[in-house]
C-alpha cells in the first residue's frame, strides 16, 4: 500500500512510532497485556473491514493483505492472529466452509454449477493446525450481508422484477455496479440462498437463478412451470431479436435498391426489392410466432395473479369461519331477548321514578296556594282619607298625553254645579301649588272643604 493509500484507510500512517507498535506482531499471550492486545486487535480489524469495502470486495487472503498494509517495505507480522481472531468471532468464514453452509452442498455451487472457483482443502484446514495460508481465501461476513442486501434491492428495482427466472449472464451484467467481480456475484448469491431468497439450477448447461418474489417469505422450488415459463423467455427474446435484425436487414435492402436505381440499375434494384420483400414476409412470421408466445406468457401470468386471489379467498374463507366459530343464530336472538327484557325492566323503573315525581309537585302546589293564602291575610288596610277611586270610566282623550295628564285624569270629576268662588281666590289658590317631576303638590295642606268654600 502506498503512503497516500494508508492514509485513506487512517489517518495515523505516518506516525512511524504508532505504526512500530501496530506492525509488531501480537504477544503469545494476551493477558499480559490485555489492553495493548485489545487496541492493536480493533485497529487491524477494522482497517480489514473498510479495506475490504473499500475495494468492493467480500473476500480477502493474507497474502492480499500483506501487499495492502505494505509500509516502508515491510508487512504486519500480527496479520495471522488478526485472521484467527476475527474467524473465532464469526466475523470471517473460509470460502470453502461458506459454501459449504449452504443447504444444497457446497460441491453442487463449486463443482456442478462452476459458480465458484476451485477451493483448496490444504492440510492445515484438514488437520486444524493454528497457521494461515497465505492463499486461503476468507468471506467477510458482514460485507457479503451488504451485498446480498445491494443485490436483491437492484434486481426488485430492474425490468427484470416481474420475472422470477433470469439466466446467470443477465445477473451478471444486471450487478455490475454492485459486484465487482464474479466471485463477489457468487458469494452474494451464496449468502441469499442461505438466506432461503434465491436458488440456483442448471439447466441444458446454463445457470439459471430464481429469486423469491415479494409477498413470499422464501423461494420456492424450481418446478417444471418455472422451467416451462423459463423456456418462453428465452424463446420470447430471441425471436424478438431475429425480428429487430430482419427489419435491418430489409431497410438495408431499401436502401440499396434506391442507389441502384439512382445509377440506373434497374433489374438489380428489382431484386434488391423483391428480396425485401422476402426478409419482410419472414418477419412477419417470426412477428406472429412472437406474439402468440407473449399472448402464452400474459395468460400464465394472469393464472398467477388468478391463484393469488383464490389463496386469499381460501384464507379469508378460514378466517371467516373461525371467527363465528362460537357464533349461532339461537345464541344472537337469545341475547336480543335479553337485550329486550332488560330495555322493559328500565322503561318500568323511569315510569315509577316519574310517578313519585309528580306526587312530589301536588304537595308544592298545595303549599304555594297555602302561602298565597297568607299573604292576602297579611295585607295592610286601605289608608283612610283617599278620595273614593271613581266607579265610572275614563274619558278618553282626544289629544296627545301632556306632562301630567296621567295624574290629572285619575283625579276625581269636577262638579259641575257653579261654584261661588271670586277670581282672587283662585289666584291665591293657584299660588300654593308647585308643579314637581311627579306631578302637582300642595306647598301648605288645607283641607279641600275650606279650599272649595264658595265666597259670600
Amino acid at each position: 500500500m502506498s503512503d497516500s493509500t494508508g492514509m485513506a484507510l487512517t489517518p495515523e500512517w505516518d506516525d512511524d512510532e504508532r505504526m512500530n507498535f501496530m506492525f509488531s506482531d501480537f504477544k503469545e499471550n494476551r493477558d499480559v497485556n490485555t489492553t495493548d492486545w485489545d487496541s492493536k486487535m480493533d485497529f487491524w480489524t477494522a482497517l480489514v473491514l473498510k479495506s475490504c469495502r473499500d475495494r468492493g470486495t467480500v473476500c480477502v487472503s493474507l497474502l492480499e493483505l500483506n501487499k495492502t498494509f505494505r509500509r516502508k517495505d515491510k508487512s504486519p507480522l500480527g496479520l495471522p492472529t488478526v485472521l484467527q481472531s476475527m474467524a473465532r468471532c464469526g466475523k470471517i468464514q473460509r470460502e470453502s466452509e461458506f459454501a459449504a453452509n449452504v443447504d444444497c452442498g457446497w460441491l453442487s455451487w463449486g463443482v456442478g454449477l462452476l459458480l465458484v472457483k476451485p477451493l483448496k482443502w490444504t492440510f492445515s484446514t484438514l488437520l486444524g493446525s493454528s497457521r494461515v495460508p497465505l492463499e486461503e481465501s476468507f468471506v467477510v461476513i458482514e460485507l457479503v450481508k451488504e451485498k446480498a442486501a445491494e443485490l436483491l434491492k437492484v434486481y426488485r428495482s430492474s425490468e427484470f422484477s416481474n420475472s422470477s427466472i433470469l439466466s446467470f449472464q443477465e445477473l451478471c451484467s444486471l450487478s455490475s455496479d454492485v459486484c465487482a467481480d464474479e466471485s463477489t456475484l457468487c458469494m452474494a448469491l451464496l449468502q441469499l440462498q442461505r438466506d432461503k431468497q434465491v436458488t440456483v439450477f442448471l439447466h441444458e448447461g446454463e445457470k439459471i437463478v430464481k429469486f423469491c418474489q415479494p409477498g413470499q417469505d422464501r423461494v420456492s422450488p424450481v418446478s417444471d412451470v418455472d422451467i416451462g415459463i423459463y423456456q418462453l423467455q428465452r424463446s420470447e427474446k430471441l425471436l424478438g431479436e431475429r425480428v429487430e435484425k430482419l427489419g435491418l436487414e430489409a431497410d438495408k435492402c431499401k436502401a440499396e435498391a434506391r442507389m441502384l436505381l439512382q445509377e440506373g440499375k434497374k433489374s438489380q434494384a428489382l431484386r434488391c426489392l423483391r428480396g425485401r420483400k422476402r426478409v419482410e414476409k419472414r418477419a412477419d412470421n417470426l412477428f406472429a410466432k412472437l406474439e402468440s408466445i407473449r399472448g402464452i406468457l400474459d395468460r400464465i401470468a394472469q393464472s398467477q395473479t388468478d391463484k393469488m386471489v383464490m389463496q386469499a379467498y381460501q384464507a379469508g374463507v378460514a378466517a371467516l369461519r373461525l371467527s363465528l366459530k362460537d357464533v349461532t343464530v339461537e345464541r344472537a336472538e337469545n341475547l336480543v331477548d335479553q337485550i329486550q327484557e332488560l330495555c322493559d325492566t328500565q322503561d318500568e323503573v323511569n315510569q315509577t321514578i316519574s310517578s313519585g315525581v309528580i306526587g312530589a309537585d301536588e304537595d308544592m302546589d298545595e303549599l304555594e296556594e297555602e302561602l298565597k293564602s297568607l299573604l292576602d291575610e297579611s295585607k295592610p288596610d286601605f289608608v283612610s282619607g283617599l278620595p273614593e277611586v271613581p266607579a265610572g270610566g275614563l274619558r278618553p282623550s282626544r289629544e296627545p298625553n301632556l306632562p301630567g295628564e296621567d295624574l290629572l285624569s285619575s283625579l276625581p270629576a269636577v262638579p259641575y254645579r257653579p261654584l261661588n268662588i271670586t277670581p282672587e281666590q283662585l289666584e291665591e289658590e293657584l299660588n300654593q301649588l308647585t308643579l314637581t317631576d311627579s306631578g302637582v303638590e300642595q306647598k301648605k295642606m288645607t283641607s279641600p272643604a275650606k279650599r272649595l268654600e264658595p265666597a259670600q
